[in-house]
């Protein structure tokens, strides 16, 4: 019996939709007390630094995404372009990121909820929370597309709320408007470890790549949605960052952490209060927006996880009557998510500051060897005719740049992301250790002949 295909029901605005719903517009939050403290008042700067890395690796993405539209994203590119042992170890470190986000958000959904509504438990939050989120995943992402719709429509009026009474409440003399956007020389260490941080804004657009096997002229369509992503996610956390830090210039006040943590409600209850629409009322308005986004990003973090451990059951890394299966009227990786939902039951116990810590170094790692696969793959192997200027621009320079900055921000990562990342790392390789038979038998891997299939496949389709 041949395995059925996944349905390629995805458009570039769908694709679109579900990388803002991934990232989370309102997600911004989440790390600006701690960045703004780090950036000494100088957040759009730091985001501008991220934003110029991601831009050069969401190209890499792009190149990769073409040439091999599959699912399993910096893992399937790796595999083919560095072999079974460098795309495994990519895979099982990428794996780390994409397998935390839905923890992340379980977990804030937990905490917050149950400070909204004491009476009820977290954990009681979390398991409906990721109960409804495996249904909807289950049932395929169609139906996930108007739920993103509806959820990302809530953020963006919210932001555009928020953006007006910022302005109306700031302080709009020269001097201030300029003070985000000048940092000091002495300033440089503290922002590139901020940059770092803010990575984790930008996990969405890589997750795009993972629904290559769904989406309808995936060739054309995933490098469109990638790049459109990215822009649209730059402009929007640029915007708010700078106009948070106008109303709410001292900076200085997030040097604990207990601060950082709270910091959105400071900057709401002064923006509220500055420009008379209501501190509580708009601190309210912000939690219930900023969950759904929560709610939102759970969904499609789960999905992107589910289709990487489908693509690592098809080359046979992981067992292949379990991930590598598809629901035969749904068509999506069930026993992948449901996999990916037990897992997620650690939410339950898990301290919200160590699953953070986790989703870095694996995003760092996969953004690098995207951005080597490119310029293997397009210079090195089946297309040295890229050999011109132009090729050596384009395949050659910009994944350079993608690939130097995405190691400056991985070396600024914090101590224990690295010190965590690496013992995952090490616990693939154990794991590869047994699977190999202590390596006297050959990684599992799908051939090259049988990836060309595949792709050929699904380019038809």
């Amino acid at each position: 019996m041949s395995q059925p295909a996944m349905n390629r029901v995805l458009t570039t605005p769908i694709l679109i939709l579900f990388g803002l719903a991934y990232m989370v517009p309102l997600g911004i939050f989440t790390t600006y007390g701690q960045v703004t403290y780090l950036s000494s008042g100088h957040l759009p700067i730091a985001y501008i630094v991220t934003l110029v890395m991601i831009f050069f690796t969401a190209l890499s993405y792009c190149r990769m995404s073409t040439l091999l539209p599959l699912s399993g994203s910096a893992y399937s590119y790796s595999q083919r372009t560095f072999g079974s042992f460098i795309g495994f170890s990519v895979g099982w470190v990428q794996v780390l990121d994409y397998l935390f986000l839905p923890i992340v958000n379980y977990v804030v959904l937990g905490l917050y909820l149950h400070e909204a509504f004491p009476a009820i438990p977290a954990w009681g939050f979390i398991l409906g929370c990721l109960i409804s989120v495996t249904i909807l995943n289950y049932i395929g992402v169609k139906l996930v597309t108007p739920v993103n719709l509806f959820l990302i429509t809530l953020q963006v009026l919210f932001i555009g709320l928020f953006i007006v009474l910022s302005l109306r409440s700031a302080d709009l003399s020269p001097t201030n408007l300029l003070a985000p956007l000048t940092p000091q020389g002495d300033e440089l260490g503290g922002l590139l470890s901020g940059a770092a941080v803010l990575c984790l804004a930008f996990l969405g657009f890589d997750a795009i790549a993972t629904m290559a096997e769904e989406t309808k002229n995936a060739s054309k369509t995933l490098p469109r949605a990638i790049m459109l992503t990215v822009v649209i996610a730059g402009a929007i956390f640029l915007v708010i960052s700078y106009t948070a830090n106008l109303s709410y210039p001292e900076w200085q006040d997030f040097a604990l952490e207990s601060k950082q943590e709270t910091a959105s409600l400071d900057i709401m209850n002064r923006v509220g209060e500055m420009s008379h629409f209501g501190g509580k009322l708009l601190s309210d308005l912000f939690l219930a927006t900023y969950l759904t986004g929560v709610y939102a990003s759970a969904m499609t973090s789960q999905t992107s996880v589910s289709r990487i451990l489908f693509a690592m059951g098809r080359e046979g890394v992981l067992p292949r009557k379990v991930f590598y299966h598809l629901h035969p009227k749904f068509h999506t990786p069930h026993l992948a998510l449901i996999c990916v939902a037990t897992f997620s039951l650690i939410s339950l116990i898990i301290p919200l500051n160590l699953v953070v810590s986790m989703i870095s170094f694996g995003a760092l790692v996969a953004f690098t060897s995207v951005n080597a696969c490119v310029i293997k793959s397009h210079l090195f192997t089946q297309n040295r005719e890229n050999l011109h200027l132009k090729g050596i621009f384009s395949y050659g320079i910009l994944p350079a740049c993608g690939m130097a900055l995405t190691i400056w921000l991985w070396i600024n990562l914090d101590s224990h992301a690295m010190t965590i990342g690496l013992l995952w790392l090490g616990l693939g390789i154990v794991y590869l250790t047994i699977l190999t038979r202590f390596f006297k038998k050959p990684i599992p891997e799908i051939g090259h002949d049988e990836i060309d299939a595949i792709i050929e496949k699904r380019l038809e389709q």
